[in-house]
C-alpha cells in the first residue's frame, strides 16, 4: 500500500532497516531507529503544547540534522511545516509567520538577531532554539533539553495524502511571497516521479545537502528524497569558505553520489576550481542538475571544457509544482533545453486565452498533474488566476518541441515590449555572458515617456576586472538587432540575489526607476 504521510515512510524505513545510517552530518551518524526516536520526541513536545492537525509550525533554520527531526515531528502530530527562508530580515520573517498564522517556530541561534522578538510582532507562542539559546524563559525553549529526554507519547495523528502539509513561500522576486500549499502527495510524486526519470532505484541515490534546506528545490531533492527512498543524506551545513567546498566535494567522492544537485553560480564556481586530479577520475556522478535559477550557456560549455566525467543536465522547477517538473537526463540531454516533464506530469504552453498552442509554438508553460499545489494560502483568487482546469499557469515563456522537450525562452513579467516587438531579456543576457569578463548579468525593461520599454543591463564582473558602458554596447553590438541592444549598461559589484542565488530583478527595476 503506499504511503499517506512522511512519518509513516520513516517508520517503514526502520522496519526494513533500523541500523542503517540515514544522516550523515560531520562526525555524527543516525540510523534510520534513531532517527524515528528523536522525531518521537519532539512530536511528543509539540503534542504536549497544544500542536494538533492543521496547526502550523514554522522552521527558520540553518541546514542541520535538527531540521530533518522537527520536520517529521511537526509531520506526525498533522501539523503544517512552514519553512522559512533564512536570509529574510525581520519584518519580512514577521509577515511570513502572520501570513501563514504559524503557532510556533523552531529557529536556529545564529539567527537570533531577527527572530527574538517574533513573539512580541506574531501570533506564535514559542521558540524552539537549536544551537545558541539567546535566553531562556517560557516563551524561548532549548531544544536539546527536548531531546534529552526521549519520550513516545504523541499519538500519530496521519494526514490524508491530499490534505495541506507543508507552506512553501514563494521568493518573492515579484512582490509580497505567497504560501504554496503542499500536500504530501504533491512532494511524494515528485520523488517518484525524480526516481523513475533518472532511472534510480530506491536506496541508491545518496545524496548531499549544501544549499538551503528551507527551499523548495533543496528539500524535496535533496532532502526528503534520500530519506523517504531510504538512501542516506549528507548534511553539509554551510559552504562560506573554500575549506567547506573542499569537505562537499570529499563527501560526493565518499558517499558514491549519482546525481549532485547546484544552482548556477555553483556551476560556475565549480568551472574555474582547479580541483584535485582524483576527484575527477574517481568521482561517480552521472548527472550534475542544474535547477532555480535560469543557467547561462556559457557557464554549461565551460563546465563540460573542464568535466569530462559526468555531465552538466538543466532541470525546471517552481515551488507550485513541488518543486521538479523537468529534467534532462545524461542520455538525454538536449542543448538549451530543461528536459521533459517527470513521468505523470503533462506540459503544454498555452496563449493569453488559455487555449493550447501547438507543438515547438511559443507560450505560457503550463504544468498538470499530481505536483500542482493544492493553492495559495488564503488567497482564492490568486489561486484561481494560477490554477485553470488543473493547468498551474508558470508565468514562464517557452515552448515544447515534438518530443517533449521544454525550452523556456523568458519570465512572462520579464517580457519587454517595444514599439510592439517582444524582447526577450535572456537572449541579451546569454550574449552577456559570453564576454569572459562577465560572472552575472540581468537585463530588465524600463519604461520612456512613451510608455516604451527599452532594456537596461546590470552586470557583475568577475573579480579585478575592468570595463565600461561602451566596451559593452560595442560587445554585444554584432550580435542582436538594434531594437534588442540595451539602452544603458550599469556595473555592480553585487547583483541582488535570492538565497538559491536567482537574481532578483524587481530589486534591480526599483534601483533603476531612482535613476
Amino acid at each position: 500500500m503506499s504511503p499517506t504521510n512522511f512519518y509513516q515512510i520513516l517508520v517503514n524505513n526502520s522496519a526494513l532497516k533500523p541500523g542503517k545510517t540515514i544522516i550523515f552530518e560531520e562526525e555524527l551518524k543516525i540510523s534510520n531507529q534513531q532517527l524515528v526516536e528523536y522525531v518521537n520526541t519532539v512530536a511528543s513536545y509539540l503534542h504536549k503544547k497544544g500542536i494538533k492537525k492543521g496547526d502550523k509550525v514554522a522552521l527558520l533554520m540553518a541546514n542541520s540534522w535538527q531540521f530533518i527531526v522537527n520536520f517529521f515531528a511537526i509531520n506526525k502530530v498533522g501539523g503544517v511545516v512552514v519553512p522559512i527562508n533564512n536570509f529574510l530580515k525581520e519584518d519580512e520573517i514577521a509577515y511570513i509567520l502572520n501570513d501563514s498564522q504559524a503557532k510556533l517556530l523552531f529557529a536556529s541561534g545564529k539567527f537570533a538577531k531577527e527572530v527574538k522578538e517574533q513573539v512580541f510582532k506574531t501570533g506564535i507562542a514559542k521558540i524552539i532554539w537549536i544551537g545558541d539559546v539567546p535566553l531562556e524563559n517560557d516563551k524561548n525553549i532549548d531544544h536539546d533539553s527536548i531531546l534529552s529526554s526521549p519520550e513516545d507519547s504523541a499519538p500519530h495523528t496521519p494526514l490524508d495524502e491530499n490534505e495541506l502539509s507543508v507552506i512553501v513561500y514563494t521568493s518573492g522576486t515579484t512582490g509580497k511571497p505567497k504560501g504554496a500549499m503542499l500536500a504530501f502527495r504533491n512532494i511524494y510524486s515528485n520523488i517518484t516521479g525524480c526516481l523513475e526519470h533518472l532511472r534510480v532505484k530506491p536506496g541508491k541515490i545518496p545524496m548531499v545537502c549544501y544549499l538551503p534546506m528551507f527551499h523548495a528545490f533543496t528539500l524535496t531533492v535533496t532532502v526528503l528524497l534520500p530519506v523517504l527512498s531510504n538512501s542516506g543524506v549528507t548534511v553539509i551545513r554551510s559552504i562560506a569558505t573554500k575549506g567547506d567546498f573542499a569537505k562537499l566535494l570529499k563527501q560526493v567522492l565518499l558517499k558514491r553520489v549519482p546525481y549532485f544537485a547546484g544552482v548556477p553560480d555553483v556551476y560556475s564556481a565549480l568551472s574555474k576550481a582547479t580541483l584535485p586530479w582524483y576527484f575527477h577520475w574517481f568521482h561517480a556522478v552521472k548527472g550534475f542538475i542544474s535547477g532555480a535559477a535560469p543557467l547561462a550557456e556559457e557557464t554549461m560549455r565551460k563546465f563540460a571544457a573542464t568535466f569530462k566525467k559526468g555531465t552538466l543536465i538543466q532541470g525546471y522547477g517552481i515551488s507550485e509544482c513541488s518543486p521538479v517538473v523537468s529534467v534532462n537526463t545524461p542520455w538525454a540531454n538536449r542543448t538549451g533545453s530543461v528536459g521533459k516533464a517527470l513521468p505523470g506530469y503533462q506540459v503544454e504552453c498555452f496563449d493569453d486565452n488559455m487555449q493550447q498552442v501547438a507543438r515547438g509554438t511559443i507560450g505560457e508553460i503550463c504544468v498538470k498533474g499530481d505536483c500542482v499545489m493544492l493553492g495559495y494560502y488564503n488567497r482564492q483568487a490568486e489561486t484561481e488566476d494560477a490554477v485553470i482546469d488543473g493547468w498551474f499557469r508558470t508565468g514562464d515563456i517557452g515552448k515544447v518541441d515534438n518530443d517533449g522537450f521544454i525550452f523556456i525562452v523568458d519570465r512572462k513579467k520579464d517580457l519587454i515590449i517595444s514599439k510592439g516587438m517582444n524582447i526577450y531579456p535572456r537572449e541579451i543576457e546569454e550574449v552577456i555572458y559570453t564576454n569572459d569578463k562577465v560572472n552575472a548579468c540581468a537585463v530588465i525593461g524600463i519604461k520612456d515617456i512613451e510608455a516604451n520599454e527599452t532594456p537596461v543591463a546590470y552586470i557583475e564582473l568577475k573579480e579585478g576586472e575592468t570595463a565600461t558602458e561602451a566596451e559593452f554596447k560595442e560587445y554585444i553590438k554584432p550580435h542582436l538587432a538594434p531594437f534588442k541592444q540595451p539602452r544603458k549598461v550599469y556595473f555592480m559589484e553585487k547583483l541582488p540575489r535570492n538565497a538559491t542565488g536567482k537574481i532578483l530583478k524587481r530589486e534591480l527595476r526599483d534601483i533603476a526607476n531612482q535613476e
